[in-house]
Order: structure tokens, then sequence, then C-alpha cells
């Protein structure tokens, strides 16, 4: 019998150890800075062939892409009732009009020579006879097939790998084409949708009750057009309104929205907008606000209609919201003011921001202006555009779609964000 404590000798023990600290700190510099140097040498002698072949670049380009969320984002099933419950559903609204289009283009085809209506019919009489007989012999060999694959493991499954939907073409930032929105949602929402009559734009901003946001508020004015900025007392002689009632005021008076500034320790953290006359409600949650005068190098607005870019929206609660914003602005921007206003929805977080453009033409040391597929943009050879950013800016993130206009109790709701438990999909 061996003694106690004597077994399996520990990894590394046959390494001779150095016994001193600093021996072993300055041995471990070294082999890290071998390591890099050999790192460094062969990418260098890769970057040489490179150069002589590009197509060794463009084919490492090709495949290292990357392997974010926006990437490995998923998607529910489509099916026929996508459009009526459309709201809980992630689903790519632009992907589903293309499928339909490429369904009604197939049976509008016209037939070719040789082909006839009759024949097709009776071979598909024949093809259910076959099937019907040959139905039970195929169920005999699936089970049978079912046995064999649970005694080998577990099967392998259909679904792409995260490698392969990171490869694929679809990319994670877009413009919003506001005219595929589903029709069963454009006739659910009919005000927010319809583009005949519209009234002007003019907005009402208020806060909360004994509020302090007076000077963020003033800014909303100053980045909504046509906006009025009207404070909320509770003073114990005031009657204290309530935003149905001020909604309807404001509806009297054809103001066709109602925003509602909420703070939080005297900061800006939740915005209600209300579509008048009728809703719906939305309640966004508001993070990271810093006002224009606090953005390095920003400008000063001007009072000229700003230009609008609503990005991402692909699902149709996307769409519903970004049509919620389209109505905020004017639908005729004033150009001359170089001013644009962008809404970009990023995993259901909606970055806003604002700045002033300039076109210039391009130096001697800027590199070419290139697209999604890495390839030069026709028509931008020598032009380039300067940014400069007025402010405020913050984050948006949808909390809650409301049926009307809020109620004290007993609300109903389109949609509710809920806690979802996968990370790959999205709402917006």
């Amino acid at each position: 019998m061996g003694l106690k404590g004597q077994g399996r000798p520990p990894p590394g023990a046959g390494e001779q150890k150095i016994a001193n600290k600093m021996r072993r700190k300055f041995q471990h510099i070294k082999r890290k800075r071998e390591k890099i140097a050999e790192n460094h040498k062969r990418r260098h002698a890769f970057k040489k062939e490179e150069a002589k072949n590009p197509k060794l670049k463009a084919e490492r380009l090709r495949q290292n892409i990357p392997l974010t969320l926006d990437r490995k984002r998923v998607w529910d099933e489509a099916d026929n009732d996508t459009e009526e419950t459309g709201l809980g559903l992630s689903v790519d609204v632009e992907r589903i009009k293309r499928a339909k289009k490429e369904e009604e283009d197939e049976l509008n085809r016209p037939l070719e020579e040789g082909e006839d209506d009759s024949e097709e019919a009776e071979d598909s009489d024949n093809e259910s006879i076959d099937s019907m007989i040959a139905s039970s012999d195929e169920e005999d060999s699936d089970e049978e097939k079912d046995d064999e694959d649970s005694g080998r493991g577990r099967k392998k499954s259909s679904l792409p790998t995260a490698t392969e939907r990171a490869t694929s073409p679809s990319q994670s930032t877009r413009s919003t084409n506001l005219s595929l929105a589903p029709e069963a949602l454009a006739e659910k929402f009919p005000s927010l949708f319809s583009s005949e009559s519209e009234k002007p734009t003019k907005v009402l901003i208020t806060t909360g009750l004994n509020s302090t946001l007076h000077d963020q508020a003033e800014i909303l004015t100053d980045l909504f057009p046509q906006s009025v900025y009207v404070r909320r007392t509770a003073h114990r002689h005031a009657h204290k309104f309530s935003i149905r009632e001020i909604a309807k005021f404001a509806s009297n008076r054809n103001f066709t929205a109602l925003l509602v500034l909420n703070e939080d320790q005297k900061k800006p953290c939740g915005l209600t907008m209300v579509h008048l006359p009728q809703g719906p409600t939305f309640h966004f949650s508001i993070s990271n606000w810093i006002d224009g005068k606090r953005l390095p190098g920003h400008g000063r607005a001007t009072d000229h209609w700003p230009e609008l870019i609503l990005n991402n929206f692909r699902t149709p609660l996307g769409m519903l919201t970004a049509h919620l914003f389209k109505k905020l602005f004017p639908p005729q921007p004033e150009f001359e003011g170089r001013q644009v206003v962008t809404l970009h929805n990023q995993r259901d977080y909606i970055f806003v921001r604002r700045h002033r453009y300039v076109f210039r033409e391009k130096r001697e040391t800027e590199k070419a202006v290139v697209g999604a597929d890495g390839k030069e943009l026709e028509g931008a050879e020598g032009i380039r555009t300067g940014l400069q950013e007025l402010g405020p800016r913050f984050t948006l993130k949808l909390r809650r779609v409301d049926k009307g206009i809020q109620r004290a109790s007993g609300q109903e709701w389109e949609w509710k964000g809920q806690m979802e438990k996968t990370r790959t999909k999205f709402q917006l």
C-alpha cells in the first residue's frame, strides 16, 4: 500500500518552477512578448499576401462578420392570421409582403404552351391515390426510423446555426418603408394611417403635477414643430385636470397630439404620447437625457421644420410606432434649414438625435464612402456630409400601447411589454 497523500502528480509538476517571484514575473512578461511578436509577424505576413492577392482580403472580410444580437435575431412564424394579431408577434412586415407578392405573381402567371389545367388535375388525382396507398408503408418506415434515431441519440436540428444566421445578407439597419403597413393594422387605427384631409400638426406638451421639468419641456417644444407647453399645477385652490380632460381640452382646440413628460428625482423618466382625438396612447420610458448645451461642439437650432428619418421599424408594432412619430412632424420640411431628426430603433431602444448637415467636397486624405456590401457608392465619389448635433439627445423604450385615452383605472391596452426571456427576439 502507498503512503497517504501519494497519488497522481498535479498538472505541470514536471516543469521546473522558479522560486523567485520577480524572476517568475519577468519570465511571464517574456513569454507574453514572444507570443505578441509571433502573432504580429503572422499578421504582417498575411497582410503581404493580401496585398499581392486582393481576393484573400475579400474572402476574409466576407467570413469575419461579428456575431451580434442583431444578426442572431429570431422571428415568429408568420401565418394567415398575422395581420389580425400582429402587435404581439415579432414578424418582418417586408418579408410577408414580398412572399404574398410572389404568390400572387405565380397565380397570375399566364400558362405556357403545352400546359393544360385538365392534365394537372388528373396528375394531382393520381398522386393523391398513390399517396393514400403508400401512406401505410411510409408510416411503418417512419416509426422504424424514429426507433433507430432514438437509439442513436438526439436528432440534428434543422434550424440554422448562429454562424449561418450571422452570415446572412440581411442588414441590421435599414430605412423604414411606411407603405408596407398591414391592412388590418390600418383598419384598426385609421386616424394614424389616413393620409386624406390631414389636419396641420399641432402638439400640446405638458408635465406631471408639480413638476420641475420646465426647461426640458421647453426643449421639447423646440424639437417638435408647432408645439406649445402648458404647465400643470397641483395648487389646493386649482382644479387637478386628468389626462382625459386635458386631451378633450386639446382636441377642442385642434391639437393633433398630447405629450406628457414624467419625472423621477427631478429627471425625465417617461413620455406619454396621446394621438388625438380618440387615441391610442403610447407609454415610453426615457433614459440618457442630455441637453443640447451639454453636447460637445453643439449647434443652435433654428425655427425651420426638420426632416424626419425613421430607421429599422420592421414589425407591425414598429410600423404603428413609426406612424405615431410621423404624425408629430409636419409632412413638408423646410430644406433650407438643413435640420434632420433621426429616430433609430436598435434592439427595441429608440435613439432620438437631431443634427444640422452640410454638403462639402471630399478631402484628399478622406476615404471613399462604401455601402453595406463594402463597395463604393456611385454618385458620391467627391461629396461628403458634415454633421453638427443640435440636441437634445435621449433614448425611448416602448412600454405599453393603450386603447383610446388613458383612464384612472380599468384601462384596456393593445400591447404591453413583457419580460422577454429570449434576448434575440425584439418587438419593434
